[in-house]
C-alpha cells in the first residue's frame, strides 16, 4: 500500500462534512453518515493484513524530511484501534438514525468530523499533531452534546466541556515543555528520551497526565459518570468508542516509546490502575439509572485497559490491547440497548421498567450476552480478555502478582453483582404498566398507561444486536484475534521498524 494513502483516513471523513454542510439531502446525509465509517473499517482491515508483511507504514506530508514534516504513521496497533472503533462507530450511526437524531442540524457532518480526528489522532506520530487532532475530534462534540441534548443535558454537559478544555491546556503545555527540553515533538525521535533526561520525563509526564485526566484515571475519573450520561444513548455510545480510546492508545503509545517501561512514577501508575478499577467497580452500586451505571463501568474498564501498561511486557501489552478492543464492543452493545429500551419506554430508571425479559425477549438475550462480556464469563471477549489480565499478572511475579490478581478478581464479583442488580431491576419483576412516551423528546414526566402490544422494535435493538454478535464472533475466532494483539504489543516493544519509517 502507497504511504500517502493514509492521509486519506483524515481527509475522506473531512471532505464529506463539508459535503453535507452544502448539500443538505437526507438521503446523502444518512449514506456518508453510515457510509464513510464502513468505508474507513475496510481500509483499516486492509492494512491489517498490510501490516503482516510490512510492520510500519509512514508518510511525511509534502515530502519534507522526517523529523521536520507532519509524519502519519500506521503499524498493527494503530490500525487495529482505527477498525474496531470505526466499525463501532458505523453501528452506532445506524443507532442515530433508527432514534431520528441524524435529522438535527449538522449531526451527520459533525459526527464525520469527530471520526476524522479520531483516526488522525491514531495515525500522526507527532505530539503537537496530537494535540491537533484531539481538538478536530472535541470540537464537534461539545456540538452534538448541545444539538441532541435536552435543555437539562446541555447544562450537564458544561462539565464535559469545561474538563477537556482544562485538559487540552495542560496536554498543549505539556508539548510545549517537551519541545522546549527535547527539541522536537516528534515521536521517532523521542524514543527512549524520557528514561534518558529527566527534564523530557517532566514534560512527557504533563502530557501524560492530560491524557489520564480525559481517559478518566482515578482520581480524575468524576467527571465521566456525571457527564456521558447526560448525552443521548447514541452520542453516549459513540464518545465511549472513541474518546476515552484514543486518550488511552496516546498514553499506551507515549509511554512505550519514551520511557521503554522504565517511568521512575510507575507505582503510582499502579496505584491508579488498582484505584480506577476498584472505584468503578463498587461505584456501580449507588446508581439506578441503566447508562449511569454504565458510565462507572467504563471508568472500571479504563483500569483494566491500563493494566497491561503497568505490568509491561509484551503479553501484558497484548492483554490490555484486547481488553480495549473487548470493551468498545461490549460497551457499545449495552448502551445501544439501553438506548433503545430508553427510546420505547422514555426511562432507564430500575423503579420505571420491570419484567422486560418476558415482554421483550430478544434485548434480554442481547443484554443478557453484553453483561456476561463485561463480567468475564463465557461465552464472551470478556472472558478471554480477562483471562489474559490474570495471566499477565501471574507472569509478572512479586507484589503486582499478588495485588493485581486480587483486583480483577474482586472487580469481576463487584460487577457481577452491581449487573445482577440492574438485571433484576429492569428485567425481572412484575409486568410495566405504566411508562413515559415524552420523554425521549424532553417531555416532562408524565407517565401513562403501557400499550400491550408496545415493545422495543427490532430496528432499534439490531445495532446492539449486531455489536453482541461481533462480540461472540471474536470469541470463537479468539485464537486469530490474540495473534494480532501481540503484533500490537510486538510494536510497541520493537521501535526500531517504527523509527525507520519515520526518520528514514
Amino acid at each position: 500500500m502507497n504511504p500517502a494513502l493514509l492521509s486519506l483516513f483524515v481527509v475522506l471523513p473531512l471532505t464529506a462534512a463539508a459535503l453535507l454542510v452544502v448539500v443538505r439531502r437526507p438521503a446523502l446525509d444518512r449514506g456518508l453518515m453510515v457510509g464513510i465509517p464502513a468505508l474507513v473499517t475496510a481500509a483499516a482491515i486492509y492494512l491489517l493484513f498490510e501490516h503482516r508483511e510490512t510492520p510500519v507504514l509512514a508518510h511525511n506530508i509534502g515530502g519534507f524530511p522526517g523529523g521536520v514534516s507532519i509524519p502519519l504513521v500506521s503499524d498493527t496497533f494503530s490500525a487495529l484501534m482505527i477498525a474496531v472503533t470505526s466499525l463501532t462507530t458505523t453501528v452506532t450511526m445506524a443507532f442515530l438514525t433508527r432514534t431520528g437524531e441524524d435529522r438535527y442540524r449538522f449531526v451527520p457532518s459533525l459526527a464525520l468530523m469527530l471520526t476524522a480526528g479520531v483516526n488522525g489522532a491514531f495515525l500522526t506520530g507527532d505530539l503537537f499533531n496530537l494535540f491537533v487532532f484531539v481538538e478536530v475530534m472535541l470540537l464537534p462534540s461539545y456540538a452534538l452534546i448541545a444539538v441532541t441534548g435536552t435543555w437539562r443535558r446541555l447544562g450537564i454537559g458544561r462539565l464535559f466541556v469545561v474538563v477537556n478544555l482544562l485538559t487540552s491546556t495542560i496536554l498543549l503545555i505539556g508539548v510545549g515543555l517537551v519541545y522546549a527540553t527535547a527539541g522536537t515533538v516528534n515521536l521517532a525521535e523521542l524514543v527512549g528520551r524520557a528514561a534518558e533526561d529527566p527534564r523530557v520525563g517532566l514534560a512527557i509526564s504533563v502530557v501524560l497526565l492530560a491524557l489520564a485526566i480525559k481517559a478518566a484515571v482515578a482520581p480524575t475519573h468524576g467527571w465521566l459518570p456525571r457527564a456521558y450520561p447526560a448525552t443521548s444513548a447514541g452520542i453516549m455510545a459513540l464518545f465511549s468508542a472513541v474518546h476515552t480510546k484514543v486518550a488511552l492508545y496516546g498514553i499506551y503509545r507515549i509511554y512505550s516509546s519514551t520511557y521503554d517501561g522504565q517511568a521512575p512514577w510507575a507505582p503510582i501508575l499502579a496505584i491508579a490502575v488498582v484505584a480506577t478499577i476498584l472505584i468503578g467497580s463498587y461505584s456501580t452500586f449507588g446508581e439506578h439509572i441503566m447508562r449511569r451505571a454504565l458510565a462507572w463501568q467504563m471508568v472500571a474498564g479504563v483500569g483494566h485497559i491500563l493494566l497491561g501498561l503497568a505490568l509491561f511486557s509484551e503479553f501484558a501489552l497484548a492483554a490490555g490491547i484486547f481488553y480495549m478492543i473487548h470493551h468498545i464492543v461490549t460497551m457499545g452493545a449495552l448502551l445501544l440497548a439501553s438506548g433503545a429500551i430508553e427510546q420505547t419506554y422514555g426511562s432507564g430508571r430500575y423503579e420505571r421498567l420491570a419484567g422486560l425479559a418476558r415482554r421483550d425477549k430478544w434485548v434480554a438475550v442481547i443484554y443478557a450476552f453484553a453483561l456476561l462480556s463485561l463480567v468475564g464469563l463465557p461465552p464472551s471477549t470478556g472472558f478471554f480478555a480477562k483471562i489474559g489480565l490474570l495471566q499477565a499478572s501471574a507472569d509478572a511475579g512479586g507484589w503486582k502478582q499478588w495485588v493485581f490478581i486480587a483486583t480483577v478478581l474482586i472487580a469481576a464479583v463487584a460487577t457481577l453483582l452491581a449487573m445482577q442488580r440492574l438485571w433484576s431491576g429492569v428485567f425481572w419483576g412484575p409486568a410495566m404498566e405504566n411508562y413515559r412516551p415524552e420523554a425521549s423528546h424532553g417531555g416532562r414526566d408524565r407517565r401513562v398507561p403501557l400499550p400491550r402490544d408496545l415493545r422495543v422494535t427490532w430496528q432499534l435493538a439490531s445495532p446492539a444486536a449486531f455489536l453482541v454478535g461481533l462480540q461472540l464472533v471474536f470469541f470463537v475466532l479468539a485464537g486469530a484475534l490474540i495473534p494480532i494483539a501481540l503484533r500490537a504489543a510486538d510494536d510497541l516493544m520493537t521501535l526500531q521498524p517504527y523509527v525507520e519509517a519515520v526518520l528514514g
